[in-house]
């Protein structure tokens, strides 16, 4: 009798809500799955026998962008090999049994590095300036140093299109510059290429797929509440157009991908004179942890 109700039990149906649930996972991941292997496919991110960095935070951004690289890994074309590395910045009340716990149970190789930049940042910025800037140059150097000691070819980062999109804009309205993040960077010196697998991904879509996967989530702490900073004021504006004008981030996101120089003003990228294109100045992965420009949160990862 009891084997009999534990069968009856086991072949209850799922609940409906349930279903759509999984239902919705699935659509999310298929998409950001296709997403990814595109970016990853036009910019030659991954190459047969790569050592790939994901860069983790503890954020929305970082878990989906190992998900799924981890879920491509499996079917990729070309063999590559994956490492996830977390820094621990000794901020107080840092859960740092969390990461280790959720990376052991995925059995993907991991490494902790334990900085305090928590104390420098601290001591450096003054009470109630953005502590952002310093904060992710500090992290980005100490990052780039350990990918060169483990052989790292490639070094992930979560930053998704709307990320690219508000560092486009940030730059226009307060840098001057036309410039966001590109999908990959490379070091004038050789030393680090740095990725961004989730470049064609939306950030509401990797938002409910990081609800649905029910990742634990870790907030950052160290800036506290900064509602004002600049990148929140483009966040913003960008969630209303989103609702009022449907697909014009992608309209802008497609004129970033599909720029003509001639029409523009920049002579060291068109020589006006002559007619044609130039090579421009090559961006370089910034080695140094000061500052150049604080907009904010320009977090090397995306907390």
């Amino acid at each position: 009798m009891f084997e009999a109700m534990s069968v009856n039990s086991e072949s209850q149906p799922v609940s409906e809500q349930e279903r759509l649930r999984k239902v919705e996972l699935n659509k999310l991941q298929k998409r950001l799955r296709r997403e990814v292997g595109q970016a990853i496919a036009e910019y030659s991110m991954i190459e047969a026998g790569d050592k790939v960095m994901c860069c983790l935070s503890g954020g929305k951004d970082s878990y989906a962008m190992l998900d799924i690289l981890l879920n491509l890994q499996k079917s990729a074309p070309v063999d590559f090999e994956i490492i996830a590395v977390n820094l621990d910045q000794k901020q107080p009340g840092f859960p740092e049994d969390v990461l280790p716990a959720y990376l052991a149970a995925l059995g993907v190789e991991y490494h902790i590095i334990e900085k305090d930049t928590y104390s420098i940042v601290k001591e450096k910025v003054p009470e109630g300036k953005t502590t952002c800037g310093l904060c992710s140059r500090l992290r980005r150097g100490i990052l780039y140093n350990f990918a060169e000691e483990q052989g790292v070819t490639k070094i992930a980062l979560g930053h998704h299109r709307d990320d690219m999109l508000e560092t486009l804009f940030l730059n226009m309205f307060y840098g001057g510059k036309l410039k966001s993040m590109p999908p990959v960077l490379h070091s004038d010196d050789g030393r680090n290429t740095v990725i961004r697998p989730l470049a064609f991904s939306r950030e509401k879509d990797i938002a409910r797929y990081a609800e649905l996967r029910e990742y634990p989530i870790i907030p950052c702490n160290l800036c506290g509440s900064q509602e004002n900073l600049q990148r929140q004021v483009i966040k913003d504006m960008f969630q209303t157009w989103d609702k009022q004008h449907p697909g014009r981030l992608e309209t802008m996101f497609r004129a970033m991908c599909n720029v003509e120089p001639s029409h523009l003003a920049d002579p060291n990228l068109y020589d006006f004179k002559e007619g044609k294109r130039l090579g421009g100045k090559r961006q370089a992965v910034v080695q140094n942890a000061e500052p150049e420009r604080d907009f904010g949160r320009l977090d090397v990862l995306n907390l």
